[in-house]
């Protein structure tokens, strides 16, 4: 689950499921009283939170019918105070507001659905200092599979009392901690007990206050995880320098297929020892290296060997501050990348002018849906060689092209893309923004434009922010925008 839900919930939510929540209740009456029971010969834990409020060996499951309906009542009351139901053993509180008082009663809640496999608490602040409180009913045995607290305000102490509970959690798959910055400090604790859960596929700590330590505390737990398919550190600016004095356990995540690494401030060392790691990561699918300007110097080696991954579908790599060689270096690589359907390269300035490096890569790729070249002082050649390339029938497959920030392409340049680009006959998104501080006239090539955009069948978003049109062809937009037919969006903040 994105961590863009935090604004949205999901599509079963909207509609009625009583019956379905009522059966599922029903369903779970037999397991609670298992679990209960279970609880009696389940071995102690060190001394800690969970040993504090577990219940002891000698309690008793529910007694009566009543009470148990008593129970399943209250839970029900709590969802239906926060306009939620659970759905397919899927509870999903994210962006609830919740309260500090709805704490506990949360966790009674939880205590009446022993079926549940995937949970979402995500954008709640008020869980920061409570998850105990929160999760002190999951027991070994446990059927979580998915646990979500992205952006909780987690203390340390959290974080000190989940690593003492992922031990119990045996079959989850996915845990996100994103945008939790204060557990860094308990991160021991947590890849400890990650250890045991050998069943994690995704593990996400973006944003979570991580330092250089914490690359060689996570490499201790790597070796347990050997099923883990997405990896995710981003945006831990601290985490720079981390990785040279790792034992290079992550080349144990055989399996791993997304690895995200963007704006972690690695350095020259950091990459020479990724350089020796992620070309051996065969089933690699996504790679974002991306905001590590220090990489610009450093990773013609790392770049060059990235040919090795054959499953590669989405390399981003903008904001890299690459320079001449590791472009070079990147554009050879590039050529084998048969699989590639994203590539993005923004905010590189070397391009600018070298565009012609990457002509065997835009004629040879049969999968590439993804193209950005936001800000990489192009010039009117490069956007010339595009369009040839466009002409003669390759890029087919192009969905989503950027060519936003480029301000030194000449008119006869974009008109020659504009009479092109009608080829590329999925394309949904196209933009051709200028920077925040330009603005220039539209040329004849505007025309051109909307002529093009009459054949492309899939187009829905064009950017053109800046752009100035004269009265005439403001006129010529408003007759097109007109058509009801069509249903696209020229962005354009307003022409001036």
């Amino acid at each position: 689950m994105s961590q863009t839900r935090k604004n949205t919930s999901s599509e079963g939510e909207t509609k009625p499921q009583t019956s379905s929540v009522n059966k599922f209740l029903r369903g779970s009456k037999a397991e609670s009283r298992k679990e209960n029971n279970d609880l009696k010969t389940t071995d102690s834990q060190p001394s800690n939170w969970l040993q504090k409020t577990a219940p002891s060996e000698t309690a008793k499951p529910l007694s009566s019918e009543m009470e148990l309906r008593s129970s399943m009542e209250k839970y029900k009351q709590f969802l239906q105070k926060l306009g939620k139901k659970a759905v397919n053993k899927c509870l999903d509180l994210n962006n609830c507001g919740l309260t500090t008082a709805d704490m506990k009663e949360m966790g009674e809640a939880l205590e009446m659905i022993p079926e549940l496999e995937e949970l979402n608490l995500s954008w709640n602040s008020k869980v920061g200092g409570n998850l105990p409180l929160i999760l002190q009913k999951f027991q070994k045995g446990s059927k979580i599979q998915m646990l979500e607290l992205v952006d909780c305000t987690l203390t340390s102490e959290d974080g000190t009392f989940l690593g003492q509970l992922l031990p119990m959690l045996q079959s989850l798959e996915v845990l996100d901690l994103s945008i939790n910055r204060d557990i860094g400090g308990s991160l021991n604790s947590i890849a400890q007990g990650l250890k045991s859960t050998s069943n994690l596929k995704v593990l996400k700590l973006h944003s979570c206050g991580l330092s250089q330590k914490s690359v060689k505390v996570l490499d201790a737990a790597f070796r347990y995880l050997a099923e883990l398919r997405k990896l995710d550190l981003s945006c831990n600016k601290d985490l720079g320098g981390g990785f040279e004095d790792s034992s290079a356990q992550l080349v144990m995540l055989k399996h791993l297929q997304v690895l995200d690494l963007h704006q972690c401030s690695l350095t020259a060392d950091d990459v020479m020892l990724l350089t020796q790691v992620i070309p051996l990561l065969s089933n690699l699918q996504e790679l974002d290296l991306s905001a590590n300007k220090k990489m610009g110097s450093s990773s013609e080696n790392l770049l060059s060997r990235l040919r090795f991954l054959p499953a590669l579908k989405s390399l981003v790599v903008n904001n890299c501050a690459l320079e001449s060689e590791t472009f070079t270096a990147l554009a050879e690589t590039s050529v084998h990348l048969s699989a590639l359907e994203v590539f993005n390269l923004s905010w590189n300035k070397c391009v600018g002018g070298n565009l012609k490096l990457l002509l065997e890569t835009l004629k040879l790729s049969m999968s590439l849906r993804v193209l950005r070249l936001s800000s990489c002082s192009l010039v009117t050649e490069d956007v010339v060689l595009l369009a040839s390339v466009i002409q003669t029938g390759h890029l087919a497959k192009l969905q989503k092209l950027d060519l936003s920030y480029n301000d030194s392409i000449c008119d006869a340049g974009w008109t020659m893309f504009c009479q092109n680009v009608r080829f590329l006959k999925e394309l949904i998104e196209l933009d051709i923004s200028l920077r925040p501080s330009d603005f220039r006239d539209c040329g004849q090539w505007f025309r051109h434009l909307l002529c093009a955009v009459t054949k492309l069948p899939q187009i829905t978003e064009i950017g053109m922010k800046r752009w100035i049109l004269p009265a005439s062809q403001e006129e010529e937009l408003e007759c097109f925008d007109q058509d009801k037919k069509r249903s696209i969006h020229f962005d354009h903040g307003g022409f001036q």
